[in-house]
Protein backbone atom coordinates (compact mmCIF):
# COMPACT_ATOMS: atom_id res chain seq x y z
CA UNK A 1 0.00 0.00 0.00
CA UNK A 2 1.41 3.34 -1.08
CA UNK A 3 0.62 6.59 0.29
CA UNK A 4 0.70 10.27 -1.13
CA UNK A 5 3.88 11.96 -0.88
CA UNK A 6 3.50 14.64 1.59
CA UNK A 7 2.59 18.05 0.25
CA UNK A 8 5.71 20.33 -0.03
CA UNK A 9 5.74 23.27 2.36
CA UNK A 10 5.50 25.60 -1.26
CA UNK A 11 2.28 24.00 -1.99
CA UNK A 12 0.98 24.45 1.71
CA UNK A 13 2.15 27.74 2.02
CA UNK A 14 0.24 28.94 -1.43
CA UNK A 15 -2.86 27.21 -0.16
CA UNK A 16 -2.50 28.62 3.05
CA UNK A 17 -2.11 32.45 1.41
CA UNK A 18 -4.86 31.77 -0.81
CA UNK A 19 -6.97 31.52 2.34
CA UNK A 20 -5.79 34.55 3.87
CA UNK A 21 -6.74 36.51 0.92
CA UNK A 22 -10.07 35.74 1.61
CA UNK A 23 -10.67 36.33 4.83
CA UNK A 24 -13.37 38.66 4.31
CA UNK A 25 -15.64 35.95 2.97
CA UNK A 26 -15.08 34.42 6.49
CA UNK A 27 -15.69 37.44 8.22
CA UNK A 28 -19.18 38.01 6.24
CA UNK A 29 -19.76 34.45 6.35
CA UNK A 30 -19.22 34.43 10.29
CA UNK A 31 -21.73 37.64 10.47
CA UNK A 32 -24.32 35.68 8.22
CA UNK A 33 -24.30 32.85 10.79
CA UNK A 34 -24.76 35.00 13.85
CA UNK A 35 -27.52 36.71 11.90
CA UNK A 36 -28.88 33.12 10.72
CA UNK A 37 -28.74 32.36 14.62
CA UNK A 38 -30.41 35.36 15.91
CA UNK A 39 -33.02 34.88 13.65
CA UNK A 40 -33.46 31.11 14.40
CA UNK A 41 -33.06 32.09 18.24
CA UNK A 42 -35.69 34.64 17.91
CA UNK A 43 -38.32 32.33 16.27
CA UNK A 44 -37.90 28.84 17.64
CA UNK A 45 -40.85 27.20 17.10
CA UNK A 46 -40.62 27.77 13.71
CA UNK A 47 -36.87 26.61 13.89
CA UNK A 48 -37.63 23.71 15.53
CA UNK A 49 -40.12 22.53 13.04
CA UNK A 50 -37.62 23.29 9.83
CA UNK A 51 -35.20 21.25 12.16
CA UNK A 52 -37.86 18.73 11.97
CA UNK A 53 -38.84 19.10 8.52
CA UNK A 54 -35.01 18.98 7.42
CA UNK A 55 -34.30 15.66 9.82
CA UNK A 56 -37.59 13.94 8.93
CA UNK A 57 -36.52 14.72 4.90
CA UNK A 58 -32.81 13.31 5.42
CA UNK A 59 -33.99 10.14 7.21
CA UNK A 60 -36.95 9.58 4.18
CA UNK A 61 -33.47 10.12 2.05
CA UNK A 62 -31.79 7.40 3.94
CA UNK A 63 -34.47 4.86 3.60
CA UNK A 64 -34.72 5.41 -0.30
CA UNK A 65 -31.00 5.04 -0.34
CA UNK A 66 -31.48 1.96 2.01
CA UNK A 67 -34.68 0.44 -0.27
CA UNK A 68 -32.21 0.69 -3.09
CA UNK A 69 -29.31 -1.10 -1.44
CA UNK A 70 -31.61 -3.51 -0.73
CA UNK A 71 -32.38 -4.70 -4.30
CA UNK A 72 -28.53 -4.14 -5.27
CA UNK A 73 -27.61 -6.62 -3.05
CA UNK A 74 -30.25 -9.21 -3.32
CA UNK A 75 -27.33 -12.03 -3.94
CA UNK A 76 -25.50 -11.59 -0.41
CA UNK A 77 -28.46 -12.66 1.50
CA UNK A 78 -30.36 -10.55 3.94
CA UNK A 79 -32.36 -9.01 1.42
CA UNK A 80 -35.63 -8.65 3.10
CA UNK A 81 -33.58 -6.98 6.26
CA UNK A 82 -32.39 -4.52 3.81
CA UNK A 83 -35.64 -3.58 2.39
CA UNK A 84 -37.39 -3.68 5.93
CA UNK A 85 -34.56 -1.31 7.62
CA UNK A 86 -35.07 1.03 4.57
CA UNK A 87 -39.07 0.87 4.19
CA UNK A 88 -38.88 1.90 8.36
CA UNK A 89 -36.73 4.64 7.56
CA UNK A 90 -38.86 6.00 4.96
CA UNK A 91 -41.99 5.94 7.10
CA UNK A 92 -40.65 7.60 10.21
CA UNK A 93 -39.18 9.96 7.91
CA UNK A 94 -42.33 10.25 6.96
CA UNK A 95 -44.30 10.62 9.90
CA UNK A 96 -41.79 13.46 10.91
CA UNK A 97 -42.96 15.56 8.21
CA UNK A 98 -46.33 14.81 8.25
CA UNK A 99 -46.42 15.78 12.09
CA UNK A 100 -43.15 17.71 12.80
CA UNK A 101 -44.07 18.99 16.31
CA UNK A 102 -44.34 15.12 17.22
CA UNK A 103 -41.16 14.39 15.36
CA UNK A 104 -39.96 17.50 17.24
CA UNK A 105 -40.81 16.01 20.73
CA UNK A 106 -39.13 12.21 19.59
CA UNK A 107 -35.70 14.05 18.82
CA UNK A 108 -36.18 15.75 21.95
CA UNK A 109 -36.68 13.03 23.95
CA UNK A 110 -33.62 11.42 22.52
CA UNK A 111 -30.98 14.25 22.58
CA UNK A 112 -31.87 14.68 26.70
CA UNK A 113 -31.71 11.23 27.03
CA UNK A 114 -28.26 10.93 24.87
CA UNK A 115 -27.52 13.93 26.81
CA UNK A 116 -27.69 12.04 29.80
CA UNK A 117 -26.13 9.00 28.89
CA UNK A 118 -22.99 10.88 27.97
CA UNK A 119 -22.60 12.93 30.76
CA UNK A 120 -22.24 9.78 32.53
CA UNK A 121 -19.95 8.21 30.36
CA UNK A 122 -17.85 11.37 30.60
CA UNK A 123 -18.17 11.49 34.80
CA UNK A 124 -17.09 7.64 34.32
CA UNK A 125 -14.06 8.33 32.18
CA UNK A 126 -12.65 11.37 34.17
CA UNK A 127 -12.84 9.51 37.53
CA UNK A 128 -11.23 7.11 35.88
CA UNK A 129 -8.14 8.93 34.85
CA UNK A 130 -7.89 10.91 38.60
CA UNK A 131 -4.12 10.28 38.75
CA UNK A 132 -4.14 12.35 35.15
CA UNK A 133 -3.78 16.33 35.78
CA UNK A 134 -6.89 17.36 34.15
CA UNK A 135 -9.52 14.89 35.41
CA UNK A 136 -11.76 17.01 37.18
CA UNK A 137 -12.46 19.08 33.96
CA UNK A 138 -13.64 16.01 32.32
CA UNK A 139 -15.94 15.42 35.59
CA UNK A 140 -16.82 19.09 35.38
CA UNK A 141 -17.83 18.74 31.78
CA UNK A 142 -19.47 15.56 32.41
CA UNK A 143 -21.70 17.26 35.23
CA UNK A 144 -22.72 19.38 32.72
CA UNK A 145 -23.95 17.38 29.90
CA UNK A 146 -25.65 15.17 32.60
CA UNK A 147 -27.42 18.44 34.13
CA UNK A 148 -28.38 19.32 30.35
CA UNK A 149 -29.77 15.87 29.41
CA UNK A 150 -31.89 15.80 32.86
CA UNK A 151 -33.26 19.33 32.13
CA UNK A 152 -34.34 18.64 28.87
CA UNK A 153 -35.91 14.77 29.82
CA UNK A 154 -37.66 16.41 32.98
CA UNK A 155 -39.26 19.17 31.03
CA UNK A 156 -40.09 17.13 28.17
CA UNK A 157 -42.28 16.98 25.97
CA UNK A 158 -43.36 20.50 27.01
CA UNK A 159 -39.58 21.62 25.53
CA UNK A 160 -40.29 20.42 22.66
CA UNK A 161 -41.59 22.91 20.81
CA UNK A 162 -38.28 24.73 21.54
CA UNK A 163 -34.75 22.74 22.49
CA UNK A 164 -34.03 22.06 18.54
CA UNK A 165 -34.63 26.18 17.65
CA UNK A 166 -32.38 26.93 20.72
CA UNK A 167 -30.00 24.67 19.51
CA UNK A 168 -30.18 25.00 15.83
CA UNK A 169 -29.93 28.98 16.68
CA UNK A 170 -26.92 28.20 19.26
CA UNK A 171 -25.00 26.73 17.04
CA UNK A 172 -25.50 29.13 14.47
CA UNK A 173 -24.51 31.42 16.69
CA UNK A 174 -21.19 29.83 18.19
CA UNK A 175 -20.44 28.95 14.18
CA UNK A 176 -20.86 32.23 13.80
CA UNK A 177 -18.65 33.56 16.48
CA UNK A 178 -15.70 31.29 15.36
CA UNK A 179 -15.84 31.70 11.73
CA UNK A 180 -15.91 35.38 12.11
CA UNK A 181 -12.48 36.01 14.60
CA UNK A 182 -10.90 32.99 12.31
CA UNK A 183 -11.28 35.46 9.37
CA UNK A 184 -9.68 38.08 11.22
CA UNK A 185 -6.62 36.16 12.43
CA UNK A 186 -6.58 35.30 8.87
CA UNK A 187 -6.17 39.38 7.95
CA UNK A 188 -3.96 39.73 10.31
CA UNK A 189 -1.67 37.12 9.32
CA UNK A 190 -2.11 38.09 5.68
CA UNK A 191 -1.02 41.85 6.83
Amino acid sequence: MTFPAAASPSILSDKLNAIRANWGWFVALGIAFVVLGLIALAHVLISTIATALYVGALIVVGGVVQVIHAFRVQGWGHFFYWLLAGVLYVVAGALIMYNPLLGAGVITLLIGVALAVEGIFRIAAGIGSRPGSGWGWIVFSGFITLLLGAIIIAQWPVNSVYILGLFLGIDLIVNGVGTFFFGLALRQKAV
